[in-house]
């Protein structure tokens, strides 16, 4: 007994290690995940760190931010659809609330599994409403079968489809972990490798996806649509916003499909400044550009070509040749 009371002990709670120098710790272990214990030095937090609280209180009120201007900007133009963006930051914020709530109380189960589940799925209300964009694009300048292999509800369908099988599978591995979580001795990787085919599966279609857009860009630009059309500037700058909030998305999703991938342990996992660089920051400009340059704003100034596809064609080869 003397000797446990001198040694460091590891501990598995709840599928996760924590490393003390405590000789009552085994009489309190079954109430540590319920209550608020305050860090200390020689327990392992959940995290394998205590979350910064500054961190997480400068994430909430960014994505509170982004939240309100999101209702308020689709409540005024009444582009109902842009409601995605608001509820992915709500979803971001909750995750935030639980990692503030972390940085007092980092061994309190209920605080990170709330940040795991929640964060884990906000991205994809993000691309369901980036998916819409691109299907309101295509009603803009591809009215004609020559602009896009697609039709703007064939884009729609397919890839917000594919949006909600990532969001149910990723919420599915949230709650397996969940609840291995609550069990004690119990494994999470079940949880964890659900979790990581859904961020594989947003991948796959975050990528297939960006191959459309390169592909509707193209015969747009071949048929030369643009110049016939009047908003050009206002369409080019939403697309440009598009586009750097999809490669914010894909480069998050290849973050966390590595980080997941190590285990909970892992080194991505419990270093904190991965976690607020490839997530946080990027979910946060994702989601915010939108409000600088919100569709509803750019798209009423944006109307279709004047001047038919073989007219639009012939125009521009005669600027060409010119």
């Amino acid at each position: 007994m003397a000797l446990e009371k001198n040694m460091n002990l590891i501990f598995r709670i709840n599928s996760f290690t924590f490393r003390i120098r405590y000789p009552n710790f085994k009489a309190e272990m079954g109430d540590i995940g319920q209550g608020c214990y305050p860090y200390r030095p020689d327990w392992y937090p959940l995290y394998g760190y205590r979350p910064s609280k500054a961190v997480g209180v400068a994430f909430c009120a960014l994505f509170g931010l982004s939240m309100v201007l999101h209702i308020a900007q689709f409540c005024w133009k009444r582009t109902w659809w842009c409601s995605v963006f608001a509820i992915g930051c709500l979803a971001e914020l909750m995750g935030w609330a639980g990692r503030t709530w972390s940085s007092v109380c980092p061994y309190n189960y209920t605080a990170f599994m709330m940040q795991i589940s929640t964060l884990i799925i906000a991205p994809t209300f993000f691309t369901a409403g980036i998916y819409i964009l691109l299907g309101r694009f295509i009603q803009i300048l591809g009215r004609h079968r020559e602009s896009s292999f697609l039709t703007p509800k064939q884009y729609l369908w397919i890839f917000c489809t594919c949006d909600v099988i990532s969001l149910v599978i990723q919420a599915v591995g949230g709650g397996l972990a969940a609840s291995a979580s609550g069990v004690y001795g119990a494994d999470t990787a079940p949880g964890t490798n659900t979790m990581v085919a859904g961020i594989v599966f947003q991948l796959v279609s975050i990528s297939l996806f960006g191959v459309c857009t390169i592909d509707f860009v193209r015969r747009v630009t071949k048929l030369g649509l643009l110049r016939s059309m009047s908003g050009r500037g206002s369409f080019m700058i939403l697309m440009i916003t598009m586009l750097i909030s999809v490669l914010c998305i894909y480069i998050r999703s290849i973050y966390r499909t590595i980080e997941l991938a190590q285990g909970w342990t892992g080194y991505l996992i419990t270093h904190e400044s991965y976690f607020v660089g490839l997530d946080g920051v990027l979910m946060v400009v994702a989601v915010g550009i939108f409000n600088v340059f919100h569709p509803g704003w750019l798209l009423s100034s944006v109307e279709g070509p004047t001047l038919p596809i073989v007219q639009a064609r012939e125009h521009k080869a005669m600027e060409s040749s010119d």
